[in-house]
């Protein structure tokens, strides 16, 4: 894989080119806001969507791009990759990695939350795919749902995704009451679900190489424009290290998850000097976008002596191109070129700790970075 001429795009979603200079998405036009008066009718998760064919590529990245044109060659290599993890030119017996998932994560949601309290519907809606977030709220309009809870499937707050999955919610649930959760990145339960996958992985590696094996964290990356001014990458590789003030929470809370994992687990022998964070799947915009990135992570452990690596990434919730493509075959083989063992955690998918961990958020057992109810 090239560090940086065709680079995925999944996941860094931007507005068009004119709308550049609007203020950004997490300064909010002010709203009504209303103490909630009833507890909400329905729930509502937030995905990005991935296509179902390869065919549609083109049409799928010109909304993750808002509507930019792509070099055909981007378009291809985007193919080749999701060919890679299983995708056909026509339609599978099941649906694609993330829309299987997520899909599934809204179906044990609902069966958690209904299991000895009231009938609480959880819709599915994605920004750039079908299902896509405009019909879904129009079919709870249907179902008669006045007052809903959105929640986005991106743990950690940031303008590149949860801003724009509620300006696209807003845009759709006129006359409609909704309760926005922002960010939960560092919800304790999410930490146990990450630790929970990453523990079996981390001791096989290391009975394998028969010594401690470090950790590499990771979390999509996004243009620095859409964070910051004036800076190349967001420096150093563990949270706490002074960053230039952002109005973007992103790679703090980032951060902040791999610190709550890492923290679990420091209960079966993990020290601050086992584990790093790296950015992955930097895209194709103009400019440059944060890191540290894992290939330069890489590229360091090998030179400081180390045998292998195992992979965590704790910015996605279930499979998709950047963990089934980026990390286990690109990531793979430059690690193999360089003499390094690489490991990946297995992914949440359908974790119960996860579950457990969304309706916590959810019923606002546990406080979220951004709650707020708005009529809109």
């Amino acid at each position: 894989m090239s560090d940086e001429s065709i680079l995925p795009v999944e996941q860094v979603e931007e507005e068009p080119l004119q709308q550049e200079s609007e203020a950004p998405l997490l300064v909010e036009e002010p709203v009504l806001e209303l103490e909630p008066a009833q507890p909400h009718d329905a729930v509502l998760l937030l995905a990005h969507g991935t296509p179902d064919v390869l065919s549609e590529m083109a049409e799928y990245l010109s909304k993750v791009t808002g509507g930019r044109a792509l070099p055909q060659e981007v378009v291809e290599e985007l193919q080749h990759r999701y060919g890679e993890i299983g995708l056909k030119e026509t339609p599978g017996e099941e649906a694609p990695p993330l829309t299987k998932w997520t899909l599934t994560q809204g179906f044990l949601l609902e069966q958690a939350l209904n299991y000895a309290g009231p009938n609480t519907k959880v819709y599915v809606g994605m920004r750039n795919w079908h299902p896509y977030i405009a019909d879904t709220v129009a079919q709870m309009r249907a179902d008669g749902v006045k007052r809903f809870k959105a929640v986005c499937l991106a743990p950690q707050n940031s303008r590149t995704s949860v801003g724009l999955y509620r300006k696209a919610v807003v845009a759709a649930a006129e006359g409609m009451e909704m309760t926005f959760v922002a960010g939960w990145a560092e919800n304790p339960t999410l930490a146990r679900a990450f630790a929970d996958k990453l523990w079996p992985t981390w001791a096989e590696a290391c009975a394998i190489t028969e010594r401690k094996v470090p950790v590499l964290f990771t979390a999509h990356s996004v243009p620095c424009r859409t964070i910051m001014t004036g800076a190349a990458s967001v420096a150093g590789a563990r949270p706490g290290t002074p960053e230039q003030e952002s109005p973007d929470p992103y790679p703090v809370e980032a951060k902040a998850t791999a610190l709550a994992v890492a923290e679990r687990m420091k209960a079966v022998g993990m020290t601050e000097k086992d584990w790093y964070f790296a950015f992955q799947s930097q895209g194709i915009s103009g400019g440059p976008w944060i890191g540290p990135t894992v290939e330069d992570t890489l590229k360091a452990l090998k030179a400081q002596g180390e045998v292998g690596v195992v992979m965590q990434p704790v910015g996605f919730l279930c499979d998709h191109v950047e963990i089934l493509y980026d990390i286990d075959i690109a990531f793979r083989e430059m690690a193999k070129d360089l003499g390094l063992l690489l490991w990946r955690a297995e992914s949440l998918n359908a974790s119960p700790l996860l579950v457990q961990a969304l309706e916590e958020v959810v019923s606002g057992e546990y406080p979220a970075t951004v709650d707020e109810v708005v009529t809109v």
